[in-house]
């Protein structure tokens, strides 16, 4: 049996604000998909940010609940990135993990909490 993880939702207030974050703190372009729905692909996986009510829809989400993680080539960038897109909230610097990973943490401006890990450190428990 073969499982793959394709689409990860990040609720959002506003789609257009959402996707200028995103392609900032991302560095790469996304695409609309509907009104409410702004698209990354971050390798194998989309990072879908949602909008319920621009969506058509009569609800609206809470922010996730726990980090959202991204592996990243170059970690110091992704921080600069960050920094200029407007976190909510942003580690003042990037450390290294007591499970060996260096990354940051962060939140968007939507309060969905978010983490940029060193590619070259990421820990997968030996799952991967």
């Amino acid at each position: 049996m073969s499982i793959k993880l394709f689409r990860v939702i990040l609720p959002v207030r506003a789609i257009d604000p959402a996707a200028r974050f995103y392609e900032q703190a991302l560095g790469i372009p996304g695409k609309r998909v509907s009104d409410g729905r702004h698209y990354f692909q971050c390798g194998e996986t989309i990072l879908a940010c949602f909008s319920p009510r621009e969506d058509g829809d009569d609800f609206d989400l809470p922010p996730n609940p726990d980090h959202v993680y991204f592996a990243v080539d170059d970690l110091e960038a992704a921080h600069k990135r960050c920094t200029e897109a407007g976190c909510k909230r942003l580690d003042a610097e990037i450390k290294t993990r007591p499970w060996g990973e260096r990354s940051f943490y962060a939140e968007d401006p939507f309060g969905n909490k978010i983490c940029f890990v060193d590619e070259k450190t990421k820990f997968t428990a030996n799952l991967a």
